[in-house]
């Protein structure tokens, strides 16, 4: 039986669930590919750490430069992370002429145009599936079976650790310090969980979907980016009253030559199928204009489903290498020459229904002074909320407004916040009623 060796560096969570699954899954992997996918090869930092992974007659070192050299490897996993030095080795291995399969989201998100050129020349595969969503198979979708479409939207929650606290802070009623506590406990947020809660790992995916989709390179600084550590147990209190449920969105919308990018918490209605997706789990939803709206849904992270996507793409190239067909789809799934670079679209030409959060005195014309500052900024109230129920000095007042640009909601919280008569910062969420 024919046989393709790979080379892998890293041997953390995922690439120890690489390991395994080769292992344990072999025999259904050869029945499918008609080869051996043989793991030849692992480059680490520390050869004597205790791994469990048992023995595949695979060898350990740490020379990584030994394994992206050997003339006996076709095709290099990449599962180091982060941007330095995984750019250099990755462009390393693709000099050698080999394959690469990457999970590294953030790498490609900053330096994916230096990589697929590198790619192109050298006219070997970059492959990245377990970048976004996990063991979603979302990428594969948009560069295959839905190829033939226009998209218009595409947009998701792409981080289950984001996702496990706003889910906890629904369900239990628990704040954000208590929900991103559990989080760490149970292992689903890093020790600094910065990535993830501020958003930053949400829009290095959104970064590769924008790209994928539309066809365009786009700067990661360009994606306007927010996270949710300033999300309350009030504003899920009043989101709910409002009939929707609060969650970390990625957007991308393309407006004929010019796109939409940004990652921001949102209320999404509660009949919305993205309302419904909980805990750990990822969803992306994607608008062609054939295929109309498809949804991905699953887990998004770990161990299992980030290995199952990894291995995914091995198969993938494994047999591209066997049948003499590299290179059938390239890495954007554009032809190298026809991606365009599309201007980004200011947040604050944004235009939605915004849910805003004053904490006031409670005393008569407060409510007369935040309308008169909304009103003369061009925002129009829709609904007010005002409770008798103190939060320490203070008592909430919720607005929602009709459609309204950005920018003018900006000012007008601006202006309100001038006032004097608010005690913490103003709470702003827009409201994202059509998603498709």
């Amino acid at each position: 039986m024919r046989v393709v060796n790979v080379g892998m560096l890293g041997l953390g969570t995922v690439g120890t669930g690489v390991v395994r699954l080769l292992a344990e899954n072999s025999s259904i992997i050869e029945e499918k590919l008609g080869a051996r996918l043989i793991l030849k090869r692992i480059a680490v930092r520390d050869t004597k750490k205790a791994r469990d992974i048992g023995d595949g007659g695979w060898e350990i070192t740490s020379d990584i430069d030994s394994v992206i050299a050997d003339p006996g490897i076709s095709i290099i996993v990449e599962l180091i992370g982060g941007y330095s030095p995984a750019r250099e080795y990755v462009l390393a291995a693709i000099q050698n002429g080999k394959n690469v399969v990457t999970a590294n989201k953030a790498l490609l998100a900053f330096h994916g145009d230096e990589i697929y050129a590198a790619a192109e020349r050298a006219q070997v595969e970059v492959r990245y599936e377990a970048a976004v969503a996990g063991g979603i198979p979302v990428l594969s979708a948009i560069k295959g079976n839905m190829c033939a479409n226009r998209f218009w939207t595409v947009l998701g929650i792409l981080n289950g650790t984001c996702n496990y606290i706003l889910t906890r802070m629904t369900r239990e009623g628990a704040d954000f310090a208590a929900a991103l506590k559990k989080a760490q406990e149970l292992g689903y947020a890093e020790a600094d969980p910065t990535f993830d809660i501020e958003g930053i790992d949400t829009a290095h995916k959104l970064c590769l979907l924008v790209s994928l989709c539309f066809g365009t390179r786009i700067d990661f600084k360009e994606i306007h980016t927010e996270g949710i550590s300033s999300v309350s147990s009030l504003d899920i209190d009043y989101a709910a009253r409002c009939g929707y449920r609060i969650k970390l969105l990625a957007i991308g919308k393309r407006h004929g030559n010019l796109v939409e990018a940004r990652v921001q918490p949102a209320m999404v209605p509660m009949d919305d199928p993205l309302a419904a997706i909980d805990g750990v789990y990822n969803a992306v939803r994607i608008t062609g204009d054939y295929a109309g709206t498809v949804m991905f849904s699953g887990r998004g992270a770990g161990m299992a489903p980030t290995s199952s996507a990894v291995v995914g793409d091995l198969v993938a190239v494994a047999r591209n290498i066997l049948t003499g067909r590299g290179r059938r789809i390239a890495p954007l799934g554009f032809l190298d020459g026809k991606i365009a670079t599309l201007p980004v679209k200011p947040v604050g030409d944004t235009i939605s229904k915004y849910y805003l959060r004053f904490s006031v005195a409670d005393r008569p014309g407060i409510l007369a002074r935040i309308a008169g500052a909304l009103g003369s900024n061009q925002v129009s109230v829709k609904s007010a909320i005002q409770t008798s129920k103190r939060v320490g000095e203070a008592v909430p007042l919720v607005i929602v407004t009709h459609e309204a640009m950005e920018r003018d909601v900006r000012k007008a919280i601006d202006m309100v916040e001038s006032l004097g008569i608010t005690s913490q910062r103003v709470a702003m969420l827009r409201i994202e009623d059509d998603l498709a």
